[in-house]
């Protein structure tokens, strides 16, 4: 149990780290759309051909194990990485959203996914819908995206956003978290955008 909790706040800390992806596009490329989702492709483009390697060549598959297995997922061991997924939305986000919800969506990932798991792992009591879900978890997602949305959005924004991201990372539908919170809470914002 141990061990689990050591890699979860492993993995956590690395998704953390995604924070540059939106803080980068807002920062350095200044909400350059067309620079933003190139860097985005090719990266995604570089992750997608270590994905497919590391599913079909054998020798490969035991190098990466050897450098990432630890953080791995279960799941992740036939399917491609979490990173990948990310990858893929994000740039879609800068693609399809507004830059500021672009970067709001993105960052909601990173901050919102993080918190949720480690305050559930940590202060989690009460499960949710008899799912490994918690309240606690829930709330901290909810917290931790509203105040990072109050320094970039309107208030009524981001109190929207935070629900949406808290909502996507709640529910149950089998899609990963790194493509259904960033979807999702930018999908909220730009339709409660047109009203704010």
């Amino acid at each position: 149990m141990q061990e689990k909790k050591l890699k979860e706040y492993l993995r956590k800390a690395i998704h953390l780290s995604s924070l540059v992806i939106p803080f980068g596009y807002k920062y350095l490329l200044g909400f350059n759309r067309r620079l933003g989702f190139s860097i985005l492709l090719a990266a995604f483009c570089i992750s997608f051909v270590i994905e497919f390697y590391r599913l079909w060549q054998k020798s490969f598959r035991h190098t990466f194990y050897r450098f990432f297995g630890r953080i791995l997922r279960r799941h992740e061991l036939r399917d491609f990485t979490g990173a990948t997924y990310m990858l893929f939305t994000a740039m879609v986000c800068v693609a399809v959203f507004k830059p500021t919800i672009a970067f709001c969506a993105t960052a909601y990932l990173s901050i919102g996914d993080t918190f949720a798991a480690l305050v559930g792992m940590s202060f989690g009591k009460r499960k949710i819908l008899g799912t490994d879900k918690t309240l606690e978890g829930s709330l901290a997602c909810f917290i931790s995206t509203l105040i990072f949305g109050l320094f970039y959005l309107p208030y009524p924004l981001a109190i929207v956003g935070a629900l949406a991201a808290t909502f996507a990372e709640l529910s149950i539908v089998p899609v990963d978290d790194n493509i259904k919170i960033p979807i999702i809470s930018g999908l909220a914002l730009s339709l409660a955008s047109v009203f704010v």
